[in-house]
């Protein structure tokens, strides 16, 4: 009974902070983005609302750790694991902006999906290889307006808390374009909100910021040893915050 009155509190919230927080993201889009170009105004303005939410959410605490760089205004091709939806919530509290890869599905849901359009997130069509030659196209032209870009290169959630096998486009980008991979990892969501389950979970999550890969030099035959080299170090980084949760 408490879980399901402290989720409806959680969701009654959410959905406060998303009426209040659309017209200001529109007012900050409006106001910026002439001269803006890489809108890192108004995505880091939506960004916190997640920020927000989680302070008043009672069942969650996140936290940050590891080094962002130290001029957040370069562009790195970020790549996270997928545990559960909340993800995005959670990396939204590390304090640099970033355009995410994100399902066409989830950038159709009013209000919130607006607000990402607006911040320029990138839509992809999952399973629909143009779509996600299309969406490579986009993520370049924000690394060449010096934004940072999200992927998750599993592709979709992970089930059983493992990581999946890595796609090849995040890697792609960054060797095409010649820009530093910044590998995040992620843990503790599944709690948080279980798929299948409308009710939210006690969840103590973080995301760590790894080091900085480097793709100068790279051709794209170094594709899969990047994937399997970035994927290496994510999977070792998870294992030390599971001993030490």
């Amino acid at each position: 009974m408490k879980r399901s009155i402290l989720s409806l509190w959680s969701w009654f919230a959410l959905g406060v902070i998303v009426i209040v927080w659309t017209p200001i993201v529109f007012l900050v889009w409006i106001a910026t983005t002439p001269f803006d170009k890489g809108r890192y105004a108004t995505g880091y303005t939506f960004r916190r609302l997640c920020v927000l939410h989680q302070w008043l959410n009672p069942m969650w605490k996140f936290k940050t750790s590891g080094q962002l760089p130290a001029n957040k205004r370069n562009p790195y091709v970020m790549v996270s694991n997928h545990e559960s939806f909340v993800d995005m919530l959670l990396l939204s509290h590390l304090k640099m902006e970033m355009k995410y890869l994100s399902k066409e599905s989830i950038l159709r849901i009013p209000l919130v999906g607006w607000m990402m359009k607006m911040s320029g997130d990138v839509s992809l069509l999952r399973g629909d290889r143009s779509s996600g030659a299309a969406a490579l196209i986009v993520c370049e032209k924000w690394l060449k307006r010096k934004m940072s870009v999200m992927i998750f290169p599993e592709g979709t959630r992970s089930f059983d808390g493992e990581m999946r096998g890595f796609k090849d486009g995040a890697f792609i980008l960054a060797i095409r374009t010649q820009t530093p991979m910044l590998p995040v990892v992620v843990h503790g969501t599944r709690s948080a909100l279980r798929k299948s389950d409308w009710r939210m979970g006690d969840a103590k999550a973080e995301v760590r910021v790894l080091e900085i890969i480097e793709t100068t030099g790279m051709t794209l035959d170094d594709v899969p040893a990047l994937r399997e080299r970035v994927r290496d170090v994510m999977i070792a980084e998870i294992a030390k915050m599971r001993l030490a949760a």
